[in-house]
């Protein structure tokens, strides 16, 4: 399998309160990772490093055989990373389709409106919410309206923050089963999740971050039986 992600050695912080110390994992093509851990663990402050929202103090973030650690992240998004944020970061006071076409926007010189048709039949109720304002939607909407967002870019690679944060469990069922659909898309996929059941049915592979540090790794069914997880994650 082709790697499309390989973090190494990686640690990055807020000034000088250190986050995340040597961390080290990969992405393959065509597959779905999840980094599971507590609230506070650092997920977030992850994802936002390799998006260069926060800067890296070491180490090395290799996409498709590039070092990005550097770059500004406009290029990186240009790149083909997606970064669905927590909490979806949409325009709320621009309807569904204008959020979409925000998505579109790197792009925009070889925009084709059948990328908008195709994120219709993945997710149908934004069809229909297509003039609707942002702020109006549900809470599961407006998560599916950040994720298809993200898609309107045409990435390669996208990362999603806590997509099952503040939802009734129908809810997050409902997104799992649309990311399912993106995973039999061939779409490669790191999800952070700290609903850690969800994120190891769907990821094939999964790393343990705890206090800024990736503490196990391994196939995630075989996670699922591990008595660490049970006992401090699944609270069996």
């Amino acid at each position: 399998m082709k790697q499309v992600l390989q973090v190494k050695d990686l640690s990055s912080g807020y000034g000088k309160i250190t986050i995340l110390r040597d961390i080290n994992f990969q992405v393959e093509e065509n597959e779905v990772v999840a980094i599971i851990g507590s609230n506070g663990a650092g997920k977030t402050t992850l994802l936002k490093t390799i998006s260069n929202l926060i800067p890296a103090t070491a180490g090395d973030i290799i996409f498709q055989s590039k070092d990005i650690v550097k770059y500004p992240p406009h290029i990186i998004s240009q790149l083909g990373i997606a970064h669905v944020q927590e909490g979806g970061k949409l325009f709320m006071n621009m309807t569904v389709y204008e959020n979409l076409l925000m998505g579109t926007y790197k792009n925009r010189k070889h925009f084709q409106k059948d990328v908008l048709e195709d994120i219709y039949q993945i997710f149908p109720i934004l069809k229909k919410r297509e003039k609707q304002l942002a702020k109006t939607l549900s809470g599961g909407e407006k998560q599916m309206l950040a994720i298809g967002r993200s898609l309107a870019s045409q990435p390669k690679f996208i990362m999603l923050d806590e997509p099952s944060l503040g939802l009734a469990p129908k809810l997050v069922d409902e997104i799992y089963y649309k990311l399912s659909i993106l995973k039999k898309k061939g779409l490669t996929i790191l999800l952070i999740e700290q609903n850690i059941n969800y994120a190891l049915q769907i990821a094939e592979r999964a790393y343990v971050l705890e206090n800024g540090k990736i503490v196990m790794e391994g196939d995630s069914k075989q996670l699922l039986k591990n008595e660490h997880i049970k006992k401090h994650y699944l609270g069996i």
